[in-house]
């Protein structure tokens, strides 16, 4: 399976290839990890990644270890490009 990409921080290569989004929802599908984002304008993505992936880029999000990722903004790409 191919999986999307995110990142808690601001990505220092190839920046023009990241889409910001908001993180509006968590959720479990089949033993990964979902995460919804909006972009600026509000349209939602889903991305799907692995849980491993999912522990990484939320333990580099500035929220303390009992909150939710929810509001958060990431930088992010589907699988195959944009």
């Amino acid at each position: 399976m191919n999986h999307d990409r995110i990142h808690a921080q601001e990505p220092s290569h190839h920046r023009d290839r990241w889409t910001v989004g908001t993180i509006a929802e968590l959720a479990e599908r089949d033993g990964h990890c979902v995460v919804t984002v909006e972009n600026e304008s509000g349209e939602p993505t889903e991305l799907v990644v692995t849980m491993a992936v999912r522990d990484l880029f939320i333990s580099r999000l500035d929220i303390g270890d009992n909150e939710s990722p929810v509001g958060e903004r990431v930088w992010f790409r589907k699988r195959g490009g944009s």
